[in-house]
């Protein structure tokens, strides 16, 4: 079973792999702030849009970190959701129309 850590790093090697596969330049990191919020995988384009993923068996703690990135960042993919939050938990849905909260399978569907 993979621990919290190697789910993390697991997930991150696979979205790093499928957004080098994409045509428009982006350049891939992550996101952390002093207080310890933190982000998984950030992929943020030229044109300053940023889309953020995180990955937490429990998506409710990785909700809240990424409406704090994106009050922090304040540009987070505008008009569109701003993160997505990828979970081991029973269900796919959809956070008050912004953050897309998928189970970790859907990278490979």
């Amino acid at each position: 079973m993979l621990t919290e850590f190697g789910l993390g790093t697991f997930v991150v090697g696979e979205l790093r792999a499928q957004a080098s596969w994409m045509e428009e330049p982006h350049t891939v990191g992550h996101w952390r702030t002093s207080d310890g919020d933190e982000v998984d995988f950030v992929i943020e384009f030229e044109d300053g849009r940023v889309i953020a993923f995180g990955v937490k068996r429990e998506s409710g703690s990785q909700v809240k970190t990424l409406l704090a990135c994106e009050s922090s960042a304040g540009r987070l993919a505008a008009g569109s959701s701003p993160g997505v939050a990828l979970s081991t938990g029973p269900r796919s849905y959809t956070y008050e129309d912004r953050i897309h909260v998928m189970l970790i399978d859907r990278l490979w569907r």
